[in-house]
């Protein structure tokens, strides 16, 4: 939980700032978003194969860019 005190003379909107700033540094929003649907178990199976491609097909290009130089 995040909790921000409104200093002496500053603005609702720099104290909103803050808050703001704060949630981003918790992750909170990200949580959020995250756990706005339900996916269903195989969903999330296929993301995740998803994503790990990408990050094999990305490092395999990185590297042959590297060695073609």
């Amino acid at each position: 939980m995040v909790n921000i005190r409104v200093r002496e003379g500053e603005s609702i909107e720099e104290a909103i700032r803050r808050f703001k700033r704060e949630c981003e540094r918790n992750g909170i929003m990200q949580e959020i978003k995250k756990r706005e649907y339900y996916k269903s178990p195989s969903v999330l199976r296929k993301e995740r194969n998803a994503e790990t491609k990408r990050k094999i097909r990305r490092k395999m290009l990185k590297d042959s860019r590297w060695m073609k130089q």
